[in-house]
């Protein structure tokens, strides 16, 4: 599956791999990129790809259900929070490679539980974020 036509691209260059360097072609986003010590870096000032991703994911989730209240007149009553956690590990069955999962914690104050989790559910059907990891990896939503 594909997108129709594209309405944005954005760009980014990378280098070094997990522990190097990524900036955006405009400048906006430029990090260092530092492997975990977990994952047998040496840890330190920087990012990483899971927190790239945790950080892309829950924004544009966030996107996803701003959209759908002004679309279906769903009244907000605070912003939107959420805490995005993307966990790698290696795969089941498959030498030496990796996955990922995400969780998503969504918060949204003051706004009764059965009405955002209507919302949350329809964010999940149009975030692209969630188009593309649909059925690839895991992915938990939970309203708080």
């Amino acid at each position: 599956m594909a997108i129709d036509k594209a309405i944005y691209t954005g760009r980014a260059t990378s280098t070094g791999g997990r522990t190097g360097t990524t900036r955006s072609d405009d400048g906006a986003l430029s990090a260092t990129l530092v492997t975990p010590k977990e994952l047998g870096g040496a840890g330190g000032a920087g990012t990483n790809p899971e927190q790239l991703f945790a950080a892309g994911y829950s924004a544009c989730f966030i996107g996803a259900m701003k959209a759908v209240a002004a679309r279906t007149k769903t009244p907000m009553a605070a912003e939107p929070t959420i805490d995005a956690a993307v966990s790698i590990g290696p795969m089941t069955g498959k030498a030496g490679a990796f996955l990922v999962d995400v969780a998503l914690k969504i918060s949204v104050p003051g706004m009764e539980r059965a009405a955002l989790e209507q919302l949350v559910a329809a964010a999940h059907e149009v975030c692209p974020y969630s188009n593309a990891t649909r059925g690839n990896i895991n992915v938990v939503l939970t309203v708080a």
